[in-house]
């Protein structure tokens, strides 16, 4: 990988956090690069090095908006604007903002976070959006609860369609590149993988037991070119209920490590867990509990860039926000302080309503083995007084995925050179020119469904 992540949690020395707190990223950055001509500890050079990169990503494309942009944004979008209500807004932590230069900026998708997490701001939308497909998602999963418990499982044929290409103004046509797109791995719910077409030829075709599986591309650039893969799967998921009176009493070790920076047993988590599990010691009433704790506090949010956040499970227990990968990453580690297996897995959601990047988790108890939770969904379902739906997702998965990776922080096969627009892990696909690796606001990427057959 381009570098080691497992740097990030090297503290920052003091007067690189006062520039960087103030928003002066360019002093930062500067007297980042005087430090590295000097000589340093190599974990703290490390670590310097990328704080070099999350500068950069931090002041250029994740907090556009200044005070007057988004006042602007907020009356062009919410009838009844209150001047103060940004203000408000902002000293409540509903939106997300940093310092730029000592003065306010916000975060690139502010207004649509606010419209999917707070009721009262979708209800005073100028221009209504249309729901119903939102509406019908949410019907196709409660029916698929139905459908787990009466047929106690579900198999389906799967086909989809990505693609990814650079935007006309970033594309630089004749020179080399490298292009990955995500596959379905070998995995619990996944069989049967077939790759059925790619545009160009695919160069190199990871294999099904990679941690992140992808399809390589290695070409002279064309203009308007698409890179594109097309690949059918079955997705296959047993329906469990997980009994407590049925767990084993000696549990399995393994999965249990922290993996630096972001799962990490910090005093904090200690502290956080010890108040969840209350004494408890069942392994799955604990697991519960966990998974309780985050679908109930911990509340929906879109997220900057991953990359950008030091360490992610800690920063979803102390903000209680985050989107379905971050809350994933806080049950992983609380699960694994609580002496419960627990790993990830992501890739895309995928019906007929909706295809797009999610990320949900498995863990372990004996004798079930390895069961499923999907604690975004679960939250999601929650909020909207579905009670069933919510406690499926405690044990149980939906069909309706392409699980693409099993692990945070790995390598591709072959390895990208330079720094990845997404380095936990990959569901959107990776491009990058001789000289430098592209943010996604450099890329247009689609994800598109095929067909999807129901098999008995």
């Amino acid at each position: 990988m381009y570098y080691d992540l497992k740097y990030m949690s090297v503290p920052l020395p003091e007067d690189i956090i006062k520039l960087k707190n103030y928003g002066d990223f360019d002093g930062a950055g500067k007297l980042i690069a005087y430090l590295l001509t000097s000589e340093l500890p190599e974990s703290l050079r490390k670590r310097l090095e990328i704080e070099q990169d999350i500068i950069r990503i931090v002041g250029i494309n994740e907090y556009p908006f200044d005070f007057t942009e988004a006042t602007k944004m907020m009356k062009e979008t919410f009838k009844e604007y209150d001047e103060q209500e940004l203000t408000h807004l902002k000293e409540t932590g509903k939106v997300d903002w940093l310092y730029i230069d000592g003065k306010v900026h916000f975060q690139r998708r502010f207004l649509m976070n606010l419209i999917k997490t707070q009721a009262d701001y979708e209800a005073r939308l100028i221009v209504k959006e249309d729901n119903e497909i939102d509406r019908l998602r949410k019907q196709e999963l409660t029916e698929n609860v139905q459908w787990m418990k009466t047929k106690g499982g579900r198999k389906v044929k799967i086909h989809l369609k990505t693609s990814i290409q650079v935007k006309k103004e970033y594309e630089r046509p004749g020179e080399k590149v490298k292009v990955y797109l995500p596959l379905p791995k070998e995995c619990k719910q996944t069989s049967d993988i077939q790759i059925l077409k790619t545009t160009p030829e695919a160069t190199f075709i990871a294999p099904e037991d990679e941690a992140q599986r992808t399809v390589y591309f290695e070409t002279i650039l064309e203009e308007g070119q698409i890179f594109s893969v097309e690949y059918s799967y079955i997705s296959q998921v047993d329906y469990v209920e997980l009994d407590p009176e049925k767990a084993a009493e000696v549990q399995p070790e393994f999965e249990l490590n922290e993996q630096l920076p972001h799962i990490r047993f910090t005093p904090y988590l200690e502290q956080l867990l010890a108040e969840i599990l209350a004494g408890e010691t069942n392994p799955i009433k604990k697991a519960r509990k966990i998974y309780d704790f985050i679908t109930t506090k911990v509340n929906y949010s879109f997220m900057r860039e991953y990359f950008t956040i030091e360490n992610i499970s800690e920063y979803a227990a102390v903000n209680l926000k985050g989107d379905c990968g971050v809350q994933a990453i806080l049950f992983i580690t609380l699960c694994r302080m609580a002496k419960i297996p627990a790993k990830w897995q992501s890739g895309l959601y995928v019906s007929q309503y909706y295809t797009g990047c999610h990320d949900w988790t498995q863990f372990y108890v004996a004798p079930y083995g390895w069961v499923f939770a999907d604690l975004s969904f679960g939250g999601g379902a929650r909020r909207n007084g579905d009670l069933e739906r919510w406690n499926y997702y405690f044990g149980n998965l939906d069909i309706f995925r392409m699980p693409a990776n099993s692990e945070i922080q790995t390598d591709f096969n072959p390895p990208k050179q330079f720094l990845r627009a997404d380095p936990i892990d990959n569901q959107r696909g990776e491009f990058e020119y001789q000289n430098q690796g592209l943010p996604y606001a450099y890329l247009e990427v689609k994800q598109e469904l095929v067909s999807m057959e129901e098999l008995v």
